[in-house]
């Protein structure tokens, strides 16, 4: 059975892995007739954030990734650096403003982003064995960073805005898409996906990530 990697960063949107995006991913997997395992970094979270109003807890002691990823997987999770790429068939990234402040500092830096060395490194393997990489709302801007001087192909919802304007400094060719639809670099064998990075229900990003899972699977 192909076992795909799945990387979190924290539990909630604000300022770990988006929750829906997450839980709806592993749901994609299995229901495609894959299975997954959890990684995460064994580092403390870029910030916590009040989910109620968005609010920076400045009284909070610092949160762990992967203890918070833990949640969402219900333990079934390792450190993303203890890791082998060889162990997996692919790589599917889930969004969350987390995401773009713990896996990168896109939130904070913009076009002057970086990837942490530790995710750009496993992203990086996964390309030279050939295996599918998929990410999901604001994840993609990590694969332009990485990739973007391949030419990669890869949506971020719409084709305007300062994520579609980064990726596209970085030699990303930015398509726009529907939350329910997925983009395919077949060449790279990268899909992508907007899911929350447009103003959509559940049932619409839950359609986007089935079919973005089913890309990935058809290009193992």
């Amino acid at each position: 059975m192909k076992k795909i990697a799945v990387i979190l960063n924290g539990c909630g949107h604000r300022d770990g892995s988006e929750i829906h995006e997450a839980v709806l991913t592993l749901w994609a997997i299995e229901n495609a007739g894959a299975t997954w395992e959890a990684l995460a970094l064994n580092k403390p979270q870029a910030r916590v954030l009040n989910h109620m109003d968005g609010r920076l807890e400045t009284d909070e002691p610092p949160r762990n990734m992967l203890k918070e990823s833990a949640r969402i997987a219900r333990g079934r999770i390792r450190d993303l650096q203890t890791a082998k790429i060889e162990d997996y068939a692919a790589v599917i990234i889930p969004g969350g403003n987390g995401t773009a402040s713990n896996l990168c500092d896109f939130a904070e830096q913009g076009s002057k982003m970086s990837v942490v060395p530790e995710v750009t490194k496993f992203l990086e393997a996964a390309q030279n064995k050939g295996k599918p990489i998929g990410a999901v709302c604001i994840a993609p801007i990590m694969l332009a960073k990485v990739f973007g001087g391949q030419g990669v192909k890869l949506t971020l919802g719409s084709s305007e805005g300062d994520a579609a304007n980064a990726a596209r400094a970085f030699g990303a060719s930015v398509i726009a898409c529907k939350a329910t639809e997925c983009v395919v670099d077949s060449e790279l064998k990268i899909v992508t996906t907007p899911a929350y990075m447009l103003d959509v229900g559940v049932n619409q990003i839950g359609e986007g990530i089935a079919k973005l899972t089913k890309e990935i699977i058809r290009l193992i």
